[in-house]
């Protein structure tokens, strides 16, 4: 689900950047004139931990991007480590020192824990606008969607929807696998024994077999591994409903040119059936046709 998580961080990070810069300027200390500028800080990362209790990590690195404070951690493999090391090369660093303010960062993987992480960094400055210390919290990107948008990623409804669509996934492949079987022994395997009627019944299944494959691809992949949904063309955005009615479209044409052969030869007024059929699937293409259209204006 990680590329689905990306793609609503990228949505909600106005909202979150927001959220954690409130969080960051009511939680810390302002008095930076204090005699003892320690006191300041650890004062402050202690408020900072109340307030962000999902937080992975929250640490203070100075002007030269050099961790002056161990990590304050719920996670003992995080807790009283990084003092002193540099994080200079660290996105959070530069941009806070360029643009003067509370910064939150791009997903990026944690060297430590391997997930992908949020840090927001804020800035503490002097009366003279020295800048003192920046104050950081990183937060894991699941943690960051609980904290901004709760629903979207641990939510009940959330939990059961995904595992709705593995359901439906696993039961659109049992039909297409029974279509195609049916449709193989529709086809028959005499040769010299081969009726039209058959073949084209045969086909009829076997494509609306792969109409069912495509249209079950595409749900497992997006909806329970979270796979990315492609931007761009309408092709690439809507293929999979494009290819299950262009399937759909193919059969009833076979189907239809099937019932012209037969009553031509059995019962010829039931031709106006066949016209019928045929007008509907005219309506179908035109339809099609004017999505696509619509679409790829937009």
């Amino acid at each position: 689900m990680t590329v689905k998580e990306i793609q609503e961080y990228a949505q909600i990070r106005t909202k979150a950047r927001a959220y954690l810069c409130y969080i960051m300027s009511r939680n810390i200390s302002n008095s930076t004139d204090s005699q003892n500028i320690d006191q300041v800080l650890e004062r402050s990362i202690k408020k900072l931990q109340e307030a962000l209790p999902l937080s992975e990590t929250i640490y203070v690195i100075d002007g030269n991007g050099v961790q002056i404070t161990k990590n304050l951690s719920n996670n003992p493999k995080l807790n009283g480590i990084g003092k002193g090391e540099s994080r200079s090369d660290r996105a959070y660093y530069y941009k806070t020192l360029k643009e003067h303010r509370c910064i939150l960062t791009d997903p990026y993987p944690s060297l430590i824990t391997n997930e992908l992480v949020v840090t927001i960094s804020f800035p503490l400055y002097d009366d003279k606008d020295n800048l003192i210390a920046i104050l950081c919290a990183d937060i894991s990107l699941k943690n960051i969607l609980r904290i901004v948008s709760p629903s979207s990623v641990d939510s009940l409804f959330g939990s059961v929807n995904k595992w709705v669509y593995v359901a439906f996934s696993i039961a659109l492949s049992g039909v297409a696998l029974l279509l195609f079987l049916k449709g193989i022994v529709s086809f028959g395997f005499d040769f010299n024994a081969i009726d039209i009627h058959s073949i084209f019944k045969s086909t009829i299944l076997l494509t609306l077999s792969l109409a069912i494959v495509d249209l079950t691809k595409a749900i497992f992949e997006e909806e329970v591994l979270g796979r990315e949904k492609k931007h761009g063309s309408s092709d690439e955005i809507h293929q999979t409903m494009i290819k299950f009615l262009g399937s759909i479209i193919i059969s009833l044409s076979i189907e239809a040119l099937m019932l012209v052969f037969k009553f031509a030869i059995t019962d010829p007024p039931k031709l106006l059936y066949a016209v019928y059929l045929l007008l509907g699937i005219s309506v179908l293409i035109v339809g099609l046709s004017v999505y696509l259209k619509v679409n790829q204006r937009n």
